[in-house]
């Protein structure tokens, strides 16, 4: 493919992800490929994702330098742009980035030469009951440890606004859209809907909805299901719920969740991927579908998402499973499906990484 402008999202923070980036900025000088670094966190305050793509012009590619946080963040900058966004690995979990940090050069190598696959990731949209605010006094709370936050969203002027229906935010989440309790000690109560039918009133710590590739984040550490990024759902999870039914529920993509906070409620913080970007109070409202947009990640070879599973959560053997001292092997295909197999998609390399 063509690249001739990058973006580059680096986790200051880590010298890695530092020396890295020199690393990209010498491959594009070499290349006569432009590269700008942007959604840098410093004393100005941050951008919206359009202000941002427009500032580092429009790139064709963004490459993030450090964990699965630094991913999301320049994956929001290439949805925003349409680009292509390429995650290098420097974090602890390693979801979502792809990358080994030696390998930088080489990938980019392969992404110039077209040796790339482009994985089509679910996004989530948001329609609100009004505009997503965040007061002074929150926002000053907020900030420990957090840097500084977004800007609230913007109206989509591409979008009608309706009365039912209600207003169009330009914003996506590729992980999750939260909406969780601001005081500690009181839960939010929220009605939640399914394809506009009432499913339940929670009283939670916070109802989260997740796209597959969200799955292994938040929503799996409230106890949710792990869904295979290539699915096609919404997840819907409840943390700490003061209820019975405590279960997650998986919805189809044209199915889309409702959550109103109650008139008895608290208020409550509306957090996408894991930025806060609005607080609601009792009678408002949030509709989380999947976006008519998709996120496209470059991807280097074929996806082993099972076995970075396994690595990437330490998964143990039962010990009554291998009490003979026969663990299971492997299974790593090699040889190319069978006619009656060919259909299916299974992994024929193993992941070498």
């Amino acid at each position: 493919m063509t690249v001739k402008r990058l973006g580059l999202v680096v986790h200051g923070g880590r010298a890695q992800a530092v020396e890295a980036g020199h690393v990209v900025r010498a491959w594009c000088a070499d290349h006569g490929v432009g590269c700008a670094d942007i959604d840098v966190w410093d004393d100005a305050g941050r951008r919206n994702a359009r202000d941002e793509v427009e500032a580092a012009g429009r790139p064709d590619l963004v490459v993030t330098l450090g964990g699965d946080g630094t991913f999301l963040r320049g994956a929001r900058l290439a949805a925003e742009g349409d680009a292509l966004v390429l995650g290098v690995d420097l974090g602890r979990v390693g979801f979502l980035t792809e990358v080994p940090a030696a390998d930088v050069r080489v990938a980019l190598d392969a992404v110039l030469e077209d040796r790339l696959h482009i994985d089509s990731r679910m996004l989530l949209a948001l329609r609100a009951s009004r505009r997503l605010e965040v007061p002074a006094d929150v926002e000053e709370m907020m900030r420990y440890g957090r840097g500084p936050l977004l800007p609230a969203p913007q109206v989509r002027p591409d979008c009608e606004v309706d009365a039912e229906w209600g207003i169009p935010l330009n914003v996506t989440a590729l992980n999750d859209v939260v909406l969780e309790k601001l005081s500690r000690d009181r839960q939010v109560s929220v009605g939640v809907y399914v394809s506009g039918r009432l499913l339940a009133s929670y009283s939670a710590d916070a109802l989260l909805v997740a796209t597959p590739t969200g799955s292994t984040a938040y929503s799996f550490a409230a106890g949710g299901p792990v869904v295979s990024p290539r699915a096609e759902a919404l997840v819907f999870t409840p943390v700490a719920p003061h209820m019975t039914f405590n279960r997650s529920i998986v919805t189809a993509p044209d199915e889309p969740v409702g959550l109103r906070v109650l008139e008895r409620s608290g208020q409550a913080a509306v957090s996408i991927d894991g930025q806060v970007r609005g607080v609601l109070g009792p009678g408002d409202w949030i509709g989380v579908y999947a976006a008519p947009r998709r996120l496209r990640a470059v991807r280097l070879g074929p996806m082993d998402f099972y076995g970075r599973l396994r690595r990437r959560m330490n998964l143990t053997d039962a010990p009554a499973a291998v009490a003979d001292g026969t663990p299971a092997p492997l299974w790593s295909v090699s040889t190319p499906p069978p006619r009656d197999l060919s259909h299916l998609t299974l992994l024929t390399v193993p992941d070498r990484h």
